[in-house]
């Protein structure tokens, strides 16, 4: 037998026509001729120095009265049996991205692209475990082991990002009175977008870190309050709406968990905090920080005095004259209307975007800008 028409335990092709020929009592020239082809073609293919096309495994097909898929399959066998094993890394990487944005976690500077086993080495080591089979998630397991085995991979290492930032923040010592009394300064600013830029600042001032991370794909979090010890609280916000509203009230809902001490056990992590769900169907906690929200917005109130007397048509100068009264931009009493009338086209030029008015002032991570850190 040649050895060029044997590759371990998978023979070429031609290897199989010889036999064929060998037990029809052909010759090599009796195929060509039949074939039409020269004669050197078909030496090359029973030698195994040239594979079988397409057209070629329809025509030997034809010639002994077979299907042409017993040929065309017997080339990509071979072809598969020298095919080089791919790089290990291929299916390390593949593990790692079907459950984690790994390549946006890249992009984002989270980790530096390398071969695998360093990328599973900084995953480890960006998930705060002691090797890659720690990670989270990666191990498909029915039991869940920890409460992060219940958050969405990518919330997960959204909430990672912004407990790393905020361990390399120096702030004074946190004080429940001092942010208590904060939440007037604050509500001072409510008119005025541009005045959102103040609101890092005051919160250092408290000793609670504020940290703004853009969202990953696919992780719809609002925000989370989480501590990285008994006295340092720790805000995060993905500002995935850029809206006047939606940045105050998930602003003061998280405010709420860090003054009523929620999350020192294990994070708060708040998801779609405005849409619109029972309040039977919500935990204690978020109840409270929605009430809270609402309230520090539009004193709710004032907010029912106003659709009780107005709805169900708003004038735009009734609205406007309302917030003007109220001290608060136009845009946070037409908020709390679109979502307690699910009217969402309702003014919406006045949901102003305050994202470029924060963002100079803190500490950021996302939309092009890397935070700081190793």
């Amino acid at each position: 037998m040649d050895g060029n028409t044997y590759t371990g335990d998978v023979p070429h092709p031609g290897y199989y026509i010889r036999e064929e020929l060998e037990a029809r009592q052909w010759t090599q020239r009796d195929l060509a001729y039949i074939l039409g082809t020269p004669e050197q073609a078909v030496n090359m293919i029973i030698s195994g120095k040239r594979g079988i096309s397409p057209e070629m495994a329809k025509a030997l097909a034809q010639a002994f009265d077979v299907h042409a898929d017993l040929f065309a399959n017997l080339q990509r066998a071979y072809d598969m049996a020298r095919a080089r094993d791919p790089d290990p890394g291929v299916a390390r990487r593949a593990r790692l991205q079907s459950v984690y944005p790994v390549r946006e976690m890249i992009r984002r500077n989270w980790l530096t692209d390398s071969d695998a086993g360093m990328l599973e080495a900084q995953m480890a080591a960006f998930f705060e475990v002691a090797n890659a089979n720690e990670i989270p998630h990666l191990q498909h397991a029915a039991r869940k082991s920890s409460y992060h085995d219940e958050v969405p991979p990518a919330q997960l290492a959204w909430l990672f990002r912004v407990r790393q930032i905020a361990r390399t923040m120096v702030v004074g010592r946190y004080s429940e009175k001092a942010l208590r009394e904060a939440l007037q300064r604050l509500r001072t600013l409510l008119a005025d977008p541009e005045e959102a830029r103040s609101v890092p600042r005051i919160l250092a001032e408290c000793g609670v870190r504020l940290v703004i991370v853009e969202i990953l794909p696919n992780a719809k979090i609002d925000g989370v309050c989480l501590w990285l010890d008994k006295s340092s609280p720790v805000i995060g916000l993905s500002m995935r709406f850029d809206r006047i509203d939606n940045f105050w009230f998930v602003l003061r809902h998280e405010i709420e968990h860090v003054l009523r001490k929620d999350g020192q056990e294990q994070e708060i992590i708040d998801i779609e905090v405005e849409a619109k769900r029972p309040i039977e169907e919500l935990p204690p906690e978020e109840v409270a920080a929605n009430a809270a929200a609402a309230s520090f917005c539009v004193p709710q109130d004032e907010m029912n005095s106003f659709i009780a007397r107005k709805a169900p048509f708003f004038a735009e100068r009734d609205v406007i004259g309302f917030a003007r009264r109220l001290g608060v931009h136009p845009g946070l009493v037409v908020g709390q209307i679109q979502k307690r009338t699910e009217r969402w086209d309702f003014l919406r030029r006045y949901l102003v975007k305050v994202r470029a008015f924060v963002l100079p002032g803190a500490i950021v991570d996302g939309w092009g800008v890397a935070a700081p850190i190793d």
